[in-house]
């Protein structure tokens, strides 16, 4: 699951950024979030199959705070490009003749620069509280269960969901295959 979320999230930065006709700011938002789910899932899969190929279960304190920073950060980070890219659709619906004015590059960018400050900012907010507040009993193979949905099967879809599903993506990728094919033939 960890290699397909990888491969797939990189297929699609690969496809937008190889083809000009996707430099949109649709398609800048979803590579941005290809991004961040390889991202979010590094933080904790790696470990976790050492963990489970190792039989061991331990962390280091400090290994575990700077999961949890990079872990939040990203789960944060990937919230904020899914509103982000539901701003940008509600633009290209509800304002068509005015999307590339008010979508231009710089607001784009800002949109996105924006995301990466959020995660800093409520990281420290919420883990704060967390780390505070008491801990409340819980069933942990029910927890176990809920977190590898959250972290693994969810990045995993989000390319079949937000892409692969995409004309645009999948002539993008044929492209850029045939003329890699081609070059390789040439050579």
């Amino acid at each position: 699951m960890y290699l397909i979320t990888v491969l797939g999230n990189l297929l699609i930065i690969l496809a937008v950024s190889s083809d000009s006709h996707l430099n949109t700011p649709m398609y800048f938002f979803l590579s941005n979030l290809s991004l961040v789910d390889i991202c979010f899932t590094s933080t904790t899969v790696p470990k976790m199959l050492v963990n489970i190929q190792t039989q061991r279960k331990a962390i280091t304190y400090a290994g575990c705070i700077t999961q949890m920073y990079f872990y939040i950060l990203f789960a944060g980070l990937d919230i904020f490009l899914l509103t982000v890219m539901a701003y940008d659709r509600f633009v290209a619906i509800c304002h068509p003749l005015h999307y590339t004015v008010i979508m231009n590059p710089r607001l784009c960018g800002l949109l996105v620069l924006i995301c990466w400050i959020m995660i800093v900012f409520l990281f420290y907010c919420t883990s704060l509280g967390v780390y505070f507040s008491s801990a409340a009993t819980h069933n942990t193979h029910s927890s176990a269960t809920a977190a590898v949905i959250y972290s693994v099967v969810t990045p995993m879809l989000n390319p079949f969901i937000y892409s692969l599903r995409n004309k645009d993506i999948k002539q993008a990728l044929k492209a850029f295959f045939l003329k890699e094919t081609t070059n390789r033939s040439l050579s």
